[in-house]
């Protein structure tokens, strides 16, 4: 008989390796659902994991690393904060798009003034966008004590609504001849986050990426409320001794973490995307939960977990162009990545024994 037994401390082994078994056994059960589908399992992992990188054409692919990798990083920062002190903020995705439109919306005011400040407006509107988004679930929590999962996680859904409504309605092109969907702020000079190195992929989403990690890292390792956000989601009753103010914890963190998200939406909207479109999320939030989980939680970890989880979705348009596979299996694929993480992560905390069944 097998048993789950407790350790009496974390294993720091289990906890480094769970993120490179979950990637293995990812790859390995990936690449059965793969046969199981009728293609070389082989060429279809190779064909995410390599491609991107150095085939024929990873001159343009590698590129979009920073570009796909920009936003999972942005958002799983600020999750990982609320992570780290047991606040559950699911609903990074609503936030996204309350970014996005916020900032699309301030950008489209202004058109077609060409002016420096048009921008940066643009930025600051993308936060408070996923910032007060955020804010419903915290002062809900905070006030009535509901659970911020659930209600963080239904707003994505009216954020989905809302996106649709100014769609079709309030930010909806009126030279677009009809058709659903904003101006397009790629040829907006002054609304565009158009590229710092010409052919790089880096914009100043990317730069805003790199600059959460730092100070994300700075946050937890030097300042004192790093220390309370540690210590509430390590040892919640001594973080009641230290001082700690659980109502303006779950503000802030919640806070930081719409705020991140609104900004990863205001940059894809005016650089990648260009156009508020009922179609435009495509589920950075929701790939951002296990990007902040694939890191461990740790600053570093998340820059490099962002990048690996980039590389599986250029990857997976590329599988699916050249190998037909389908688009919902790439998706179970990177969903597997986070099942496995959760599984081998129990190890973490508890090892496995054999127990002999005692006979009556």
């Amino acid at each position: 008989m097998i048993v789950l037994e407790k350790r009496p401390q974390p294993s720091k082994a289990w906890s480094y390796a769970t993120p490179l078994v979950a990637v293995v056994a990812t790859m390995v059960f990936g690449g059965l659902l793969f046969a199981i589908l009728g293609k070389n399992p082989v060429e279809a992992i190779g064909t995410i994991f390599w491609e991107p990188l150095f085939g024929e054409f990873s001159f343009y692919y590698r590129p979009q690393l920073l570009v796909k990798g920009a936003p999972l990083v942005l958002i799983a920062i600020g999750l990982s904060l609320g992570f780290r002190a047991g606040i559950w903020n699911i609903g990074a995705e609503g936030q996204y798009i309350m970014g996005a439109i916020f900032g699309a919306g301030v950008g489209l005011a202004f058109y077609p003034l060409d002016a420096w400040y048009v921008f940066p407006l643009m930025v600051i509107a993308g936060a408070f966008g996923g910032w007060i988004w955020a804010m419903i679930p915290a002062f809900l929590k905070v006030r009535f004590g509901t659970n911020e999962i659930l209600v963080s996680l239904m707003l994505v859904y009216v954020a989905e609504q809302f996106l649709a409504s100014v769609s079709l309605g309030l930010l909806k092109n009126p030279e677009g001849f009809g058709f659903p969907g904003s101006r397009n702020l790629q040829s907006y000079d002054a609304a565009h986050n158009a590229e710092l190195i010409a052919g790089s992929g880096m914009h100043w989403g990317v730069v805003a990426a790199f600059v959460s990690v730092i100070f994300a890292y700075v946050l937890l390792n030097r300042h004192m409320l790093g220390f309370h956000i540690r210590l509430t989601g390590e040892a919640p009753r001594a973080a009641k001794f230290a001082g700690v103010n659980p109502p303006r914890l779950i503000l802030f963190c919640l806070g930081v973490s719409g705020a991140l998200a609104g900004l990863a939406g205001m940059f894809e909207v005016s650089g990648p995307s260009g156009v508020v479109s009922i179609d435009f999320n495509v589920g950075y939030g929701f790939t951002a939960i296990i990007v902040a989980f694939l890191g461990r939680l740790h600053p570093i970890g998340i820059l490099l977990a962002g990048g690996l989880m980039a590389l599986t979705y250029i990857g997976g348009e590329i599988a699916q162009s050249q190998l037909g596979l389908p688009a919902a299996a790439i998706q179970v694929f990177q969903g597997m990545l986070l099942f496995f993480l959760l599984a081998f992560d129990l190890l973490t905390n508890y090892r496995i024994r054999a127990a002999r069944s005692e006979v009556a």
